[in-house]
């Protein structure tokens, strides 16, 4: 079968014939029906990644159908459309005990350490069965929106922090795909105004078009804390979300915060981390400093049922497909920006 495997001495990924893999006690293989880009999978194209394991399959935003399933296995049956949390805990550690299996101390991750599903198909190991990661989709004509359910379970952690409610004005640091998720998540959650700020005046004049009760702000344009400044009445944002890996955008955050501000480091930063974040204006301000790392098999399911319900209109993001073959190309125009998402989809049901 083909994959998108990943080579640590080239530190980058291949297309290439791989065995297709087998069933293993207590787990199930699926047919990759979809597998979206995301922006752990566009650093790994761009610097390669000292965190996987040499000749792994990448992709974890993944939906796939069950075509063989350990008899062992409760609850599913071959022929059920899943998608996967990625992040499988242990089960046994501190964190997994207190419900954090994103935090487990031996975390192990789809397109990390198991294979992934940039490939025709997947094993599903028994861990993720045992720990409750694999979920059961509703029936749907386009099985890819359920991609982003991944990507949306990880801003659901992170706004999980932050309170967003009525009231509350929210600026967003990054036009892509998790910054527009998180501002349709933090206008669902009743924030009465929310800034999206964004360098690219092409991809800001496409957003206008599909995210309502949102104010884009260009830096390149417009003094955005004069701007902000005027439209809070001097009082500052009360959550900013940096959902780009920039330590300016960090920076930029702190000093857009009013009294009691809730700031979110959704965004890691690839090298240099340091020097970001002002101390005293957490001490002065009184500032909550949040960071958020991956999420559990609950958000992803409660991610699946905004996207089912309409909450997040995923549509919006899933439009760029290609087969597996283009998955090169697929991969140039995300780094390109010349489209927010890009999802690999292979037959459909």
């Amino acid at each position: 079968m083909l994959a998108y495997v990943y080579s640590s001495t080239h530190q980058k990924a291949d297309l290439m014939e791989v065995s297709t893999p087998e069933l293993s006690e207590g787990g199930a293989v699926i047919k990759v029906l979809a597998c979206s880009i995301c922006g752990t999978d566009l650093r790994t194209y761009r610097y390669g990644s000292k965190k996987l394991d040499d000749g792994v399959v990448l992709g974890h935003e993944l939906v796939g159908q069950i075509i063989q399933l350990d008899e062992n296995v409760k609850d599913f049956h071959v022929g059920d459309v899943v998608s996967i949390a990625p992040a499988i805990g242990c089960g046994e550690c501190r964190s997994c005990q207190k419900g954090f299996t994103n935090m487990c101390d031996q975390l192990k991750t789809i397109g990390f350490q198991f294979d992934g599903a940039f490939a025709e198909y997947m094993a599903v190991p028994k861990q993720a069965f045992q720990m409750g990661n694999v979920y059961r989709l509703p029936e749907s004509e386009d099985y890819s929106i359920y991609t982003l359910s991944e990507p949306l379970a990880c801003i659901i952690n992170a706004q999980s922090f932050l309170k967003i409610t009525k009231g509350d004005t929210v600026v967003i640091f990054g036009s892509g795909i998790i910054g527009c998720m998180h501002a349709e998540l933090a206008l669902g959650s009743g924030a009465d105004r929310v800034f999206l700020i964004d360098h690219n005046a092409n991809r800001i004049q496409e957003l206008r078009r599909i995210l309502d009760g949102v104010d884009f702000l260009n830096p390149k344009e417009t003094d955005i804390f004069e701007e902000i400044s005027r439209k809070t009445e001097g009082n500052g944002v009360d959550v900013a979300i940096i959902a780009c890996s920039s330590g300016q955008a960090q920076e930029d955050g702190m000093n857009l915060l009013g009294k009691h501000g809730r700031i979110s480091l959704f965004g890691g930063l690839p090298g240099e981390s340091n020097g970001f974040i002002d101390s005293n204006l957490v001490h002065y301000k009184e500032i909550s400093v949040f960071g958020a790392h991956a999420s559990t098999p609950e958000q992803n399911k409660q991610a699946m049922e905004m996207i089912r319900d309409g909450v997040i209109h995923a549509r919006n993001y899933t439009s760029f497909q290609y087969p597996l073959g283009e998955i090169d190309k697929a991969f140039q125009d995300v780094d390109a920006r010349k489209i927010i998402k890009a999802t690999i989809v292979n037959n459909t049901i």
